[in-house]
């Protein structure tokens, strides 16, 4: 099992990396193939929404089939295939069809690791191995920042995106050979994801889910390239130092809410504190926007840092599940949490668009932080009538 996890982790860091090297790419992009950033945005966001899509059909393989083969079958068609026609592509259909592709291939990565954790390791384990796993695969996100440029520059973004498809693929194989799917559950196992739909105490915490990681993962996944190079006239390498300073945020945030929960045994207070912070921070952006280059820089990454609590509230909600489901109910919330960075990714490029129409590149700007702080906030808000975790879940007592 400890193999197949290492290779879990390196399809996650592809699935981050996946995710995230639009914002570099984009002013080659741009040059040879003619989509801008609002072009890019919906492509972006066709990843985030069909990783989404597939979320319940996930969970139901995770828990029916298990995890080995429903993450080595999807990485290579999706992932391998994907990144394939990306590094063909023509135009903007083509970038949309492989980012699709993408999305679909990379979703049952980090939920396969996150089934894992949560049918054989203790509750009160759960947000640690998940913030460790969410973490160290985050080092795509870091690869996807100037690392990438420097490839895309040397070689070209297209020859980049073929040795990214050769990679998924092999990738894929070693998941088939080495993850071992856990043993069935004891007892009765009927059950659909209605059965979590209809839990009261869920419906407080998915709010949250959904606009919670949005903003993190719109602006490193896309946002900050073209408001660096907008604003400030800042170069490919740039850009690319930008978002690995971003990057480095987000998974030391990620490394360090996971134990933050046994600490202070609470799931709640630890997400709400943080995640107010989070939407405090992107107001802030929207505040200042074109008020210099390390001003923003620290403000992104402070959105990142404290944005980075999508494994907390994972386990959060996990506390509430019934064991044979799961697989379906870590989905469930994933569904919501890239979903809405999906839904995030096809608003922001039509509100960035009109507001610049309206009032200039710097309110495009403005106005499109301000609408992730606003939004993020009210997801707090929400959050605020959650219950919180036993004990048993985040405490010693659960060890």
């Amino acid at each position: 099992m400890r193999a197949g996890l290492i290779v879990l982790c390196l399809g996650y860091v592809l699935s981050q990396f996946f995710r995230a090297f639009l914002a570099v790419l984009a002013p080659m992009l741009e040059r040879d193939l003619g989509v801008g950033a609002d072009d890019l945005s919906f492509a972006s966001g066709l990843w985030f929404v069909a990783f989404a899509a597939m979320q319940i059909p996930v969970g139901w393989a995770l828990d029916r089939i298990g995890p080995r083969r429903t993450a080595s079958v999807l990485l290579a068609l999706g992932g391998g295939g994907g990144a394939a026609i990306f590094a063909l592509a023509q135009g903007a259909g083509h970038v949309n069809l492989a980012m699709l592709l993408i999305g679909v291939g990379c979703s049952p990565v980090l939920m396969a690791s996150y089934y894992i954790f949560a049918r054989q390791f203790p509750p009160a384990r759960f947000a640690t191995l998940a913030a460790l796993m969410l973490g160290v695969g985050s080092v795509g996100n870091l690869v996807a920042s100037w690392p990438m440029a420097v490839a895309a520059e040397l070689m070209g973004w297209r020859a980049a995106l073929a040795g990214l498809a050769a990679l998924s693929a092999a990738v894929a194989a070693g998941l088939a050979v080495f993850v071992r799917d856990p043993a069935a559950p004891e007892g009765e196992a009927r059950g659909s994801v209605l059965d979590l739909l209809r839990m009261p105490v869920l419906w407080v915490i998915f709010p949250l889910m959904f606009v919670g990681y949005a903003p993190s993962a719109a602006l490193r996944g896309l946002w900050i390239g073209p408001y660096m190079g907008d604003v400030f006239a800042l170069s490919t390498a740039q850009i690319g130092q930008a978002t690995l300073v971003m990057g480095v945020a987000m998974i030391a945030g990620t490394l360090c809410y996971g134990p933050l929960d046994r600490i202070f045994r609470t799931h709640k207070w630890v997400i709400f504190t943080g995640n107010a912070a989070a939407a405090l921070a992107a107001l802030a952006l929207a505040a200042t926007v074109g008020q210099g280059v390390a001003l923003s820089l620290v403000l992104f990454a402070a959105v990142g840092f404290f944005g980075a609590s999508f494994p907390v509230i994972i386990a959060h909600a996990r506390s509430f599940f019934p064991p044979h489901l799961a697989g379906r109910g870590v989905t469930l919330l994933n569904l919501f949490g890239i979903g809405g960075v999906g839904v995030a990714q096809f608003v922001s490029g039509p509100i960035q668009a009109a507001a610049v129409s309206a009032g200039g590149t710097e309110n495009g700007y403005m106005v499109l932080f301000g609408f992730f702080g606003a939004v993020h906030l009210a997801g707090v808000l929400v959050y605020l009538a959650s219950r919180d975790s036993g004990r048993d879940t985040c405490g010693e007592t659960g060890r």
